[in-house]
């Protein structure tokens, strides 16, 4: 064989071999990815579960006890939503599921409207009334509102009284029958999510725009960093139960567990494993926040000795933001688009 047919012969093996490996590595990534979301969703449909029991069981028989232990499993949910929140394609797009989870932002208090609507009607409040109640009523921040507000909780309609009861009830029922069709419909969108190639980069996206919304809409708004300059804690998701940070924990946690391993995946077999330790490093830094971070937003604002610990957290999330959505998504050759964080 001559020289120059031995070195072509060589290049184009090189050339298939890698070629090969990088279609191995997406296979690959996105059977971690659909297998992890997958925990996910089944951790959601068994605490959502566990939540609408919870609820039965307080209302039933309200005591002492059973009132924390309606708090927490509605906090245990909301926050195993928050895990798989960032996935923002496949079934979770079927009937607007994501946003009957959680309808958020609400700028014009239309959780609080709805809920006080539904108290104050004589008629029963069932599953038929929730689904076509639209997504203002379906899912955590009309269960936190009842649990939580303070106003409605020092009023007549305060739990656990028969109509509050009777809509919570209806409210966490429609959760936990939603929660489940989705981790079923997750399976069966396995071979689908497999076969299609584009879903690789459909899915490294929507870590990015969860991301993104958590530093732009999640932390900066309500700091006061973007907009009009003042901190507001009640433009946060979870105001009402002071639970913002913890949901940014839960985020951050669930974008570890669940979209990482398949990205470091894509990351080692593209030569970058050195960016793809760093990334695992932040993640690990964001996380070391907590607990002192657990703390509602409101108590944080209030003084600039504790707004500190939310200036850290930003940052901490900000150079996380960029390690993905700059440095990860050049070395994977992920083009940015429009998210629903750049504004209406």
């Amino acid at each position: 064989m001559q020289p120059i047919t031995r070195l072509f012969c060589t290049s184009a093996l090189l050339a298939c071999t890698t070629a090969a490996f990088g279609a191995n590595a997406d296979t690959q990534a996105r059977e971690q990815w659909h297998g992890e979301i997958q925990n996910g969703y089944e951790s959601l449909a068994t605490e959502t579960e566990q939540l609408a029991s919870a609820t039965a069981g307080y209302c039933n028989a309200p005591t002492s006890g059973s009132r924390p232990a309606l708090n927490d499993a509605w906090l245990d949910a909301f926050l195993a939503w928050q895990q798989v929140r960032f996935v923002d394609f496949g079934p979770v797009e079927n009937n607007n599921l994501s946003w009957q989870f959680q309808f958020w932002p609400d700028p014009k208090n239309l959780v609080a409207r709805k809920a006080r609507y539904l108290l104050d009607t004589e008629a029963p409040v069932n599953a038929d009334v929730i689904n076509q109640s639209g997504v203002a009523v379906q899912g955590f921040p009309m269960a936190e509102y009842l649990l939580f507000d303070e106003q409605l909780n020092s009023g007549e309609n305060a739990l656990p009284t028969a109509k509050n009861c009777e809509v919570l009830s209806a409210v966490t029922r429609h959760m936990a029958r939603n929660a489940r069709d989705l981790a079923d419909s997750w399976v069966s969108f396995k071979q689908h999510y497999l076969d299609t190639e584009p879903y690789r980069d459909t899915t490294i996206k929507a870590g990015m725009t969860a991301l993104e919304i958590l530093e732009e809409r999640r932390l900066a708004q309500p700091m006061g960093l973007r907009g009009n300059g003042k901190r507001n804690p009640y433009i946060t998701d979870a105001w009402r139960s002071g639970k913002s940070l913890m949901a940014v924990e839960a985020t951050v946690a669930g974008l570890e567990k669940f979209y990482l391993p398949g990205l470091t995946t894509l990351l080692k077999a593209a030569g970058e494993a050195e960016l793809a330790d760093r990334i695992q490093r932040q993640f690990e830094k964001v996380a070391d926040n907590f607990p002192e971070a657990h703390v509602a937003m409101t108590t944080l604002m209030g003084s600039d000795d504790q707004f500190r610990i939310l200036q850290g957290l930003y940052v901490d999330v900000s150079q996380l933001s960029t390690l993905i959505n700059d440095e990860a998504a050049v070395a994977l050759g992920v083009v940015r688009g429009f998210n629903s964080s750049d504004g209406d």
